[in-house]
Formats: C-alpha cells, structure tokens, sequence
C-alpha cells in the first residue's frame, strides 16, 4: 500500500504543477489581453477626443454665420429676445439685420393691435411680412420686409 500512496503522491504533485503551469499560463493570457484591451481603450479615447474637437469647431462655425440668430428672431418676443441676446456676444451683421427687422415687425403688431378694424387687416399683412422674412432668413439672404424694412435697418443700427 505504500507504492500505492507513492503513486497517489506522485500523481498528485503532477497534477498540482500542472494545475499551477495552468494557472501561470491563464494569467499570463489574462494579462496580454488586458494590455491588448488597455490600448484599444488608449485609441478609442483617442479617436473620441479628436470626434468631440471636430464636432465643437464645426459648432462654432455653424454658430458663428449668424443665420441661427436670424431664424430664432423670427421664433415670438422670447425667440427675439434670446436672438439678441446671442447676436450681442458673436454680433453678426446677418443676425443683426433679422434682429432689426423683427423688431420692427413686433412693434408695428403692437401699436396696431389697439386699433379695432386695422388690426385684422394688419395682423394679416404682418404674417405675410413675417413669412416672407422667415423664409429669406431660412434661405440666407437679407432681403427687407415690404413692410419699413429698410427704414428699420436705419431706426435700430444700434441694435
């Protein structure tokens, strides 16, 4: 019986070195895979910095051509409001052109609308106004409304 526990020994150290060269190997494997994962990570970061660089300066030229200004100014008195704000920091002469206009069309709403029967009549004319403006914004160019648009560009130059 004492060949028999030598050979259960024997077999036993072998499987406990192969269990620890199995281990040795497993870590190792584990080990590469983490450094190969680790530079993969390295690149993406990368490849997202340089996405998020990209999506930031193509923002700030979209920004900068002042045709969103134009567009919101045409978006009611708070649409107005935040266009000016927006064109006072990165003042555009589009956004500025729009900003006049509008401001134009908004006071003319609001002094005719306590006249009873021009109001109606008005109201429609500035819609047509306000359109025809939006539109042109839309399309880029700086076309004055039928309505005072260039008496407006001359009232409010300091806006």
């Amino acid at each position: 019986m004492s060949d028999d526990n030598k050979n259960l020994s024997d077999d036993l150290e072998d499987m406990i070195g192969d269990a620890k060269e199995g281990a040795k190997k497993a870590g190792d494997k584990i080990s590469q895979k983490a450094s190969e994962l680790s530079d993969d990570a390295k690149e993406f970061a990368d490849d997202a910095k340089k996405a998020a660089s990209d999506f930031a300066d193509d923002a700030k030229e979209v920004l900068s051509d002042g045709k969103n200004v134009g567009i919101i100014a045409h978006i009611t008195f708070i649409g107005w409001v935040i266009a000016i704000i927006m064109n006072s920091s990165n003042k555009t002469e589009f956004g500025s052109f729009y900003v006049r206009q509008m401001l134009g069309l908004i006071i003319i709403a609001m002094v005719t609308s306590w006249i009873p029967f021009l109001n109606l009549v008005m109201w429609l004319v500035l819609l047509v106004a306000w359109i025809m403006s939006l539109v042109a914004a839309l399309g880029g160019e700086m076309k004055p409304t039928f309505l005072l648009g260039k008496q407006f560009q001359e009232w409010f130059k300091g806006i």
